[in-house]
C-alpha cells in the first residue's frame, strides 16, 4: 500500500464515523413506538362537555398518560346532531385510535359501526345489554359507569 493513500483513507474513516455519529441518534428515534391516540367521541357539543375533558384528563393523569407527552387525543364532537356521528366514528377509526371513549348508546352504536376491532369504552346509565341497544356480554365493548335503569 502507498503511504499516500493512507491519509485518505483516515480521513474517509473519520467522515464515515462522524456520520455514524449523527445518523445513530436519528434511527434510534424513528425506531420509537408511536404514540397511542385515544379517539374521544361526544354526541354533544364541545362548549356543553367542556367540564368532562378536564376529568378525562385527570384520569388519564393518575393512570400515567399525559396528553403530548405519551398519549395524543382526538376529540370529536357532533354538536347534538346523532346523524353525524358515523362519520366522526369512521374519521376516528380512519386515524388509527387506540381506542374510543363515548359516553351515549348512540355513539356506542356509531362506533360499533365503524369497526370490527377497535375497542370502545364507555359511561352510561342505562344497561346496554339488558336494553339491547349497544353490546353482548363478551364484546369488544366495555362498559364502566352505574345503571339507572333502562332508558
Amino acid at each position: 500500500m502507498k503511504r499516500t493513500s493512507l491519509p485518505l483513507q483516515r480521513r474517509e474513516f473519520i467522515t464515515l464515523l462522524g456520520g455514524a455519529a449523527v445518523a445513530s441518534p436519528l434511527a434510534a428515534r424513528a425506531q420509537q413506538p408511536a404514540m397511542p391516540v385515544v379517539g374521544f367521541l361526544r354526541n354533544t357539543t364541545a362548549s356543553g362537555s367542556a367540564h368532562l375533558v378536564p376529568a378525562f384528563r385527570q384520569g388519564l393523569g393518575e393512570a400515567g398518560f399525559v396528553e403530548g407527552q405519551n398519549v395524543a387525543i382526538e376529540y370529536r364532537w357532533a354538536d347534538d346532531h346523532n346523524d353525524r356521528l358515523p362519520g366522526l366514528a369512521a374519521d376516528l377509526v380512519r386515524r388509527q385510535v387506540a381506542v374510543i371513549l363515548g359516553s351515549s348508546l348512540a355513539v356506542v352504536q356509531a362506533a360499533k359501526a365503524a369497526t370490527a376491532t377497535t375497542p370502545i369504552v364507555f359511561v352510561v346509565g342505562a344497561d346496554p345489554v339488558r336494553t339491547g341497544r349497544a353490546c353482548r356480554r363478551g364484546d369488544r365493548v366495555k362498559l364502566f359507569g352505574s345503571f339507572g335503569g333502562p332508558q
